[in-house]
């Protein structure tokens, strides 16, 4: 169990960032043993078949199984909100060696080969390491990546929408199973440490929404790191799939098409996005969104060039009564 003590300011900080990198390293554990992470099989085949003849060994014995730590350089907390993988690989490359070693220090016993080679050469080691991972995430994250990106942009959101509402409680209520807030504590239920730190007061919690971690959460304990909970956000189930079912007393009362977009809306989409899962024409997924908007059943939010809809908490209410009928 890992326990945060926060202070006001600690709160007033808390902040969230995505993290491109971070989706890299916690793919390739779910590649290694996708058994454990049954609800990402149908990206696991896709990235087989794409990363046929691509290398990428160095970060496979970097992510070993069971996982108990991944060295941090792999997995930092972001100083942006949302940087591109680009940058976070020039940061890595640019790392101290003192730095690289450290972390590879944590990882205790006999070093796998490649990765006794990055500790004897931190510079030449880690300019393989970024190579490996742009080849990689070319063809195992970069056609998924907009749908990734926008989950963790609703998931945000929404947290947002539960701050505002009802504070710190809000915030971390159901953010994950392991997970909970009492008073000024924030336990993590995780298995391998037993810790109670406090916060410093000047920089808060990052929270990363990440959805290859899921099922599980890791924390960011280490400086020069900003601390951080890499977690899975809300809909991660829904990812992989094409088109979720329309329950059946709702689409009586609203009609199939509508029913079955508000389906689609546990997690946020696009009207691009929506047609392709559901069939329906991009116009005529409009405007059945923009009735939905109309009747509080669906929120609208824009980021960058991209509108995003999202169920409210009066749709989440029907479609829960919906489908028990």
């Amino acid at each position: 169990m890992l326990t945060w003590e926060f202070s006001a300011q600690d709160l007033a900080r808390t902040r969230f960032a995505r993290s491109p990198l971070c989706e890299l390293t916690t793919s390739v554990e779910v590649l290694k043993d996708p058994g454990r992470r049954a609800v990402h099989l149908p990206w696991v085949r896709r990235a087989r078949r794409e990363l046929a003849g691509v290398q990428w060994e160095l970060l496979s014995q970097l992510v070993r199984l069971p996982t108990v730590y991944v060295p941090d350089f792999l997995t930092p907390v972001p100083a942006d909100s949302s940087p591109a993988l680009a940058d976070q690989l020039a940061e890595l490359t640019a790392l101290d060696p003192a730095a690289v070693r450290r972390d590879l220090d944590r990882i205790g016993g006999e070093l796998p080969p490649l990765v006794a080679e990055l500790y004897a050469d931190p510079a030449a080691g880690t300019r393989r390491l970024a190579a490996e991972a742009r080849t990689y995430w070319q063809a195992a994250i970069a056609p998924h990546w907009g749908r990734i990106e926008r989950l963790a942009e609703g998931e945000i959101l929404r947290r947002a929408r539960q701050l505002a509402a009802s504070g710190p409680a809000g915030l971390f209520a159901d953010l994950h199973p392991s997970v909970g807030w009492e008073r000024d504590l924030l336990r993590i239920g995780h298995r391998h440490l037993e810790e109670h730190r406090r916060l410093d007061g000047a920089r808060g919690l990052v929270l990363v929404p990440t959805v290859f971690a899921w099922p599980g959460v890791f924390s960011q304990l280490n400086p020069p790191w900003q601390p951080g909970l890499v977690y899975p956000p809300r809909g991660v189930a829904t990812l992989w799939e094409s088109a979720a079912p329309a329950p059946d007393g709702l689409a009586r009362v609203l009609g199939r098409a509508r029913a079955r977009l508000l389906a689609e809306l546990d997690a946020p989409a696009s009207t691009t996005e929506l047609a392709a899962r559901t069939g329906l024409s991009a116009p005529t997924v409009s405007h059945h969104l923009s009735a939905l908007h109309d009747a509080g059943l669906a929120a609208r939010h824009r980021t960058g060039r991209t509108v995003l809809y999202l169920r409210t908490a009066a749709a989440e209410l029907l479609c829960g009564a919906g489908g028990s009928g």
